[in-house]
């Protein structure tokens, strides 16, 4: 699992970051460090990481400033860091994007199970790979809609050009099963079921940051969602017409 996931640390604790590049890089992780805010975009621009364990009290620029950037400009994963009184702060962190948080101090153990985790929902399968994937369609392996089309068989999101739209595992999971079921309102249990995501926290805001991001990517105007809408008081419908 560890094979190629590159791990960015920013904290200003010299101690930690120690502790979690000799912990990770002994798991076969590659480890980037970052004391603040600053020396965290300067890496970002060296290397987008898999996974960001960010501190939440960082000097200068806050954790949460730092997530929030990361969140609008990369699609990687958030593990917020923080001190055990700092519980809403970890709320504030979950609801701009961050994917986790873990309070101080830490077994590393539980850290890297989290950390597992997250890396796990931003892991793409490589197309070549992956056996023909379970299509209930007969012959058709392609769902267009609005100016994108779904290859069900190469995994792939393609723009009106032709050109791929860089999507995760867990937002392709997400399309499929929208493709799939087209017109049909779906609760945010029964997505989690059908994209079997079983890691994810029901109660978080998981399914619903995604939601987000695949709209900025396949919607005109993401404000006023066509193609993946909000039904009130249930869940989100792929709208698609003449289904």
């Amino acid at each position: 699992m560890s094979d190629h996931i590159h791990v960015l640390v920013v904290d200003d604790d010299p101690d930690i970051r120690y502790l979690l590049n000799e912990y990770l890089s002994e798991h076969g992780y590659s480890v980037a460090q970052a004391e603040d805010g600053k020396s965290a975009r300067q890496q970002l621009e060296k290397q987008v990481p898999n996974v960001v364990l960010l501190d939440i009290s960082l000097p200068g620029e806050d954790g949460l400033s730092i997530a929030r950037f990361m969140r609008e400009h990369h699609d990687i994963g958030i593990i917020i860091v923080s001190g055990a009184g700092e519980t809403v702060d970890r709320i504030v962190g979950l609801e701009i994007g961050a994917d986790d948080y873990i309070s101080k101090p830490f077994d590393p153990r539980e850290l890297r199970a989290r950390l597992k985790n997250v890396a796990r929902r931003y892991q793409r399968p490589a197309a070549s790979a992956m056996a023909t994937p379970a299509v209930e369609h007969d012959d058709q392996t392609r769902v267009s809609f609005g100016s994108c089309t779904l290859d069900l068989m190469s995994y792939q999101l393609l723009d009106k050009d032709g050109r791929e739209i860089s999507i995760t595992n867990m937002e392709f999971d997400l399309l499929k099963v929208f493709a799939e079921r087209p017109n049909r309102p779906l609760t945010r249990d029964q997505l989690l079921n059908l994209t079997q995501n079983r890691d994810w926290d029901p109660y978080d805001r998981s399914i619903d940051i995604r939601i987000t991001r695949l709209r900025k990517k396949i919607e005109p105007d993401p404000e006023k969602p066509q193609v993946i809408k909000t039904v009130r008081g249930i869940g989100y419908m792929f709208a698609v017409s003449g289904k």
